[in-house]
This record gives structure tokens, C-alpha cells and sequence, in this order.
């Protein structure tokens, strides 16, 4: 029992990691985006947005894949004691992604005004080159990444995001601000050209941290003489490409969102009357806004999403069935338990939010409000991704995602044609092809593994203690406001109320247990001053 326990703690603790560096670099993200929305403004935001929408893309087709299936080939022999096979699998991944990234990074060089004329904003063109080595260098870093999580730490992951993250910031606001008087697209291509010098510091570190652990790398490689390498280097491939190309292709196609979206709302919108301008704004407050605010939480289910596929994977070749429906609940719960305040307190506050952090141009709360609730289905679909890839069921996502995009395209047509939603309609379109493919995704999780979901402690409390959230914020924002008149104050006021409640409720009805404050910092600290106090 104490060795399960511990186990179960090492895979949160990876987890809680992760989700640690990955909010800090997603809020590190936000913040930066605050200034360079306003020096670019929504028109210029909007050609930004087109060229991360390539980057991302093409990211997505040469590494997306690559961490989930390198942790998931390197902790399953690790489970084993195969450390040598585990640093082959390392190495011929390395190879891999080297020139997968090279061919890709070419392709969006060479091709980047052809792309920006398919999707009708030639503006896009210089981003998209700026932005073209961070694929290549991007794709060695994926290799690492997934190397250190099989291996069963998430540190040298999160450590090098947060520095990428940090040199991202200073240099996108730095360079937009210096190219603004130039114009919108010399501007956004100033700022891309940050997310390049970020992508090489976090290659930078991680390789730093590499060279720190290698020689206990090497001496566990060295000492694993039960073991011979049988595996020769194409056999690591075809499993390479086995596992990668269907995370790759479901990834892929939910990155096609973002290119619908951009190749449907400019063509749309253009036909039916409006003008390049006002097409170009209000794509920036779709991709600048709505979409940098809702995927802030879904940085959670990320890092869980992460952290479950090595420790899914260890399980799974343990046979050991008891962990891993353990760790399919507890991964399910604490993405909901955070997801779904997330998207109340977005939805209810959207306007305010807006205002307070763009005072100048707050427009497009309306996107917020109507598309909040994707984060929840997002997060789930996420989380379930995870699982999925971890017990070797990589094919599913694909289709899931698949699905969704398929139901998306013609909704986009009809939704985003009405002229009362206009940019409107490709938030509710994203929605529901985030609630198609969570669903698919979590009922296979069920059907496959078998196991009993927790859907009261999962979904219902969490609902419950969000709505209470909710109202409690809404109250409290309004009767602040009436009496201050600040919305900044008003605002900070209503989300601590509504936090400080929806914990407290939580705790009331068993929706947080002992066993999770246990296993987080000074959770034990925690629960003793609750219990104190009667709260638990």
C-alpha cells in the first residue's frame, strides 16, 4: 500500500509540476499579450494570429506527437530496466526530429507567401518566415522533453517552458514596439520573431540540463547489462511513427481549427460586406482575446495530459489495473475540479475582464461569454487524449478530432454567414467540435479500460460549487462597483469571493478530498488548519 501510495504521488507530483510551469508560462503569455495587443491593436493582432496559425501547424506536423511518444517508448522500457533500449529509442528520435523539422522549417520559409495568399491576408507572409526556424528548433527540444518525462521527471520540461516563455516575452514586446512605426505587418513579425528567440532559450536550457544528468545517464545505461539491445534503429522508427503520426494527425487536425477559422472568417466575412480592416480586427479579437484567455486553464489539463502518458504507460506494462484506473479518476477530477470554475468565472465576468485588461480597446466580450464553455470540453478532451495515448490507443484522438473538425466546417459556413453572429459563429462551431470530440474520446477511455467513472466527484460537485462561484461573483462584482465604481477593484474583489467560496464548498461537499490536499505543497498544513476551523 505505502509503495502504491508513493507511486501515486510521484506521477501527481510530475503532474503538479507540470501544471506549475505550464500556468506560469501560458499567465507569462498572457501578460506579454496585453502590451502587444496594445501596440498592434486588434488589426494587427490579427495578422499575428495568422502567422502563429501556420507556425503552430507546422509545429504540430514535425513534434507535436513526438513527447507523448517518446515518454511512452522510454518509461516502458524504463518499467523494465531497459535503460539501454530507452537511450536508443532517445537517440534515434533525435535523429528523426532533426530532419522532420529541417523539411518542415524549409517548407514554411520557401512557402510562406504562397500560404498567406491562400488564406487571403498577404500581410502574414513575414511573420510566417520569421517564425519558420522555431519548427526546427522546436522539434530537437520535443525529443528531450519526452526523453526526461519517460525517464520520470517533468522538471527539465517545465524549467525550460518557463525560460522560453520568459525571452518570448521580453523579445515580442521589444521588437513589435521598436517595428510598430513601420507598420502592422513588420510589427507582427517583430513580435513572432520573439517566440523564435524563446523556442532556442528553452532549446538552449534544456540541453544545459542534459549535459548536468548525462553522466547518470549514461552510468544507468552502462550498468544495464541484463538487458541487450536487440532493437535495431528501424525498428525504433516504425514504433516511433507508430505512436507519433496518430497523436500527430489528431493534433493536427484541431490545429486546422485555427486555419478554418482563418481561411472561412476572412473569405466569409469579406463576401457578406465587410472590409479587409474590419475582417483583420475582428479575427484579432477572436485569436488575440477570446482565444489567449480560454486557453489559459486548458495549460492544466495540458500538463496533466503530459505527465499521464509516461505513468499510464508504466502501469500498463506492470499489468497493474488498480493504478491505472486510480490515475484515470484523479486526473479526470482535477481537470474538472479547475476547468469548470474557469469557464464559469470567464463567462460571467467576460466583459469586465476585457475592460480590465484592455482598458483602450475592449471590445469582443460577447466572444468570451458565448465561447467559455469550450474550456471545459477543451480541458476534457485534453485529459482524455492523454489517457488514450498512455494505455496505446493513439488512433482514437485522431478520429475524435477528425470528427469534430468534420461537423465544424459546414456550422462555420451557416454560422458565420448570419449577419447577427458573424465572428461569432466560428466560437460556437470550435465549441462543438470540442464537445463531439471529448466525448468520443472519453467514452472510448470507458469502454477500453473498463473502469468506473467518478461522474459525481468528477462533474457534478464541481457544477454545483462553480454556479454557486459564479453567482457569488456576479453579486459581488455588481454591489462592489455600485459602491466604488472601479471595475479593476471590483473585479479582483469578485474572483477572490468567488474562489475562496467555491473552495469552501468543495470541501463542504467532499469535492476536494483529504487524499488531494495531502498530495500537493503544504496540503497536509492545509487540512490540519481546516479541520481546525470545522471547515473539513
Amino acid at each position: 500500500m505505502t509503495l502504491k501510495k508513493s507511486k501515486d504521488s510521484h506521477f501527481l507530483i510530475q503532474a503538479m509540476i507540470l501544471v506549475l510551469a505550464g500556468f506560469i508560462a501560458r499567465f507569462i503569455g498572457f501578460l506579454y499579450r496585453i502590451p502587444m495587443q496594445g501596440i498592434l491593436g486588434d488589426e494587427g493582432t490579427g495578422i499575428y494570429a495568422h502567422g502563429y496559425n501556420i507556425y503552430s501547424f507546422f509545429f504540430v506536423l514535425s513534434s507535436a506527437g513526438l513527447p507523448a511518444a517518446v515518454s511512452r517508448m522510454v518509461s516502458s522500457r524504463v518499467a523494465i530496466g531497459r535503460y539501454k533500449g530507452a537511450y536508443k529509442v532517445f537517440k534515434v528520435s533525435l535523429c528523426v526530429s532533426t530532419t522532420v523539422g529541417f523539411i518542415c522549417s524549409s517548407i514554411m520559409f520557401f512557402g510562406a507567401a504562397t500560404i498567406a495568399s491562400y488564406l487571403k491576408n498577404q500581410d502574414a507572409t513575414l511573420c510566417i518566415k520569421v517564425l519558420s526556424p522555431a519548427v526546427f528548433i522546436v522539434a530537437i527540444m520535443s525529443v528531450y522533453r519526452g526523453y526526461f518525462q519517460g525517464m520520470g521527471s517533468t522538471l527539465p520540461t517545465a524549467i525550460s517552458q518557463i525560460i522560453e516563455q520568459i525571452v518570448n516575452a521580453i523579445f515580442s514586446v521589444y521588437l513589435s514596439y521598436i517595428f510598430i512605426n513601420k507598420g502592422f505587418a513588420e510589427a507582427a513579425g517583430g513580435g513572432t520573431a520573439g517566440s523564435t528567440l524563446g523556442s532556442l532559450a528553452g532549446l538552449i536550457t534544456i540541453f544545459i540540463i542534459y549535459l548536468i544528468y548525462r553522466a547518470k545517464i549514461h552510468k544507468k545505461v552502462i550498468n544495464d547489462t541484463k538487458h541487450k539491445t536487440r532493437e535495431s534503429s528501424l525498428e525504433i522508427c516504425k514504433e516511433l511513427f507508430s505512436t507519433a503520426i496518430p497523436i500527430i494527425a489528431g493534433t493536427a487536425i484541431f490545429s486546422m481549427t485555427n486555419l478554418i477559422d482563418s481561411r472561412m472568417v476572412y473569405g466569409i466575412l469579406q463576401n457578406n460586406g465587410f472590409s479587409y480592416t474590419e475582417t483583420k480586427t475582428l479575427f484579432g479579437q477572436l485569436n488575440g482575446k477570446y482565444v489567449v484567455l480560454t486557453t489559459l486553464p486548458v495549460a492544466i489539463s495540458t500538463a496533466i495530459s503530459t505527465a499521464i502518458v509516461p505513468s499510464i504507460a508504466s502501469s500498463i506494462v506492470k499489468n497493474d489495473k488498480r493504478s491505472v484506473n486510480k490515475k484515470i479518476n484523479m486526473a479526470l477530477r482535477l481537470t474538472m475540479i479547475i476547468s469548470i470554475p474557469a469557464s464559469i468565472g470567464l463567462g460571467v465576468l467576460a466583459n469586465q475582464i476585457l475592460q480590465f485588461i484592455f482598458p483602450n480597446n475592449p471590445d469582443g466580450g460577447i466572444l468570451l461569454k458565448v465561447g467559455a464553455i469550450s474550456v471545459i470540453f477543451l480541458s476534457l478532451s485534453q485529459i482524455a487524449t492523454g489517457i488514450l495515448q498512455g494505455i496505446g490507443k493513439v488512433q482514437i484522438p485522431a478520429f475524435a478530432a477528425f470528427c469534430g473538425v468534420i461537423v465544424k466546417i459546414p456550422l462555420n459556413y451557416f454560422l458565420i454567414s448570419s449577419p447577427k453572429l458573424n465572428i461569432i459563429g466560428a466560437v460556437i462551431g470550435t465549441t462543438i467540435c470540442y464537445v463531439i470530440s471529448s466525448n468520443i474520446n472519453l467514452q472510448m477511455v470507458r469502454r477500453i479500460t473498463k473502469i468506473k467513472i467518478d461522474f459525481i466527484s468528477i462533474f457534478l460537485k464541481p457544477i454545483f460549487s462553480s454556479v454557486i462561484m459564479g453567482l457569488i461573483c456576479y453579486i459581488t462584482y455588481n454591489l462592489t462597483y455600485y459602491i466604488f465604481s472601479n471595475n479593476a477593484f471590483s473585479l479582483i474583489i469578485s474572483i477572490i469571493f468567488g474562489m475562496i467560496f467555491y473552495f469552501i464548498f468543495m470541501l463542504i461537499i467532499k469535492g476536494i478530498k483529504k487524499q488531494d490536499l495531502e498530495n500537493i505543497p503544504m496540503g497536509r498544513t492545509i487540512y490540519k488548519k481546516l479541520s481546525r476551523f470545522g471547515i473539513i
